[in-house]
């Protein structure tokens, strides 16, 4: 961990108009979109109002994010050891009693991480459903800024 001021600010700034970035960072930071699009605006709404309706659910999401993300770097570490192991591996693989018991745990413990990213999946469609009834009031807020944005080319009085 790297100690730093309770204070302290990092802002980045780029010119793509509606950026993706790794679920586990989208997690840990706000993003705000200076350049809004009709359906840009309508998913940072959607966002927005499901975390003000339905905070379990929006808490609910942003775990199974984070958990999917953490089971992710797990099988990964298992697939670069295993491959270093078979990499260094020196005679006959099957003599290697420590390659062979670090197999059968990366393949438990790949049947477990197979099992959660099942269940992440089945609940994170749950709460897209239940999200979804959400969606008229991102496209009304999202109609009614852009209406009110181009106030200003009916009349100057509303710059």
């Amino acid at each position: 961990v790297i100690p730093f001021h309770s204070d302290f600010r990092f802002s980045l700034t780029t010119v793509i108009p509606n950026p993706h970035y790794a679920p586990e960072v989208s997690v840990k930071v706000t993003l705000l979109n200076f350049t809004i699009t009709p359906d840009g605006l309508q998913d940072q709404l959607l966002v927005t109002t499901v975390e003000a309706e339905r905070p379990d659910l929006a808490e609910t999401k942003e775990k199974i994010v984070l958990q999917t993300a953490e089971n992710k770097r797990k099988l990964q570490e298992l697939q670069d050891e295993i491959l270093y192991m078979l990499s260094h591996s020196e005679g006959n693989i099957l003599d290697d009693t420590k390659l062979i018991d670090t197999l059968a745990v990366s393949k438990a413990t790949s049947e477990e991480i197979m099992t959660a990213v099942a269940e992440a999946e089945v609940a994170e469609k749950e709460i897209d459903e239940l999200s979804s009834k959400y969606i008229p009031v991102a496209v009304r807020g999202s109609q009614l800024f852009f209406v009110i944005s181009d106030l200003s080319l009916v009349d100057a009085m509303y710059q």
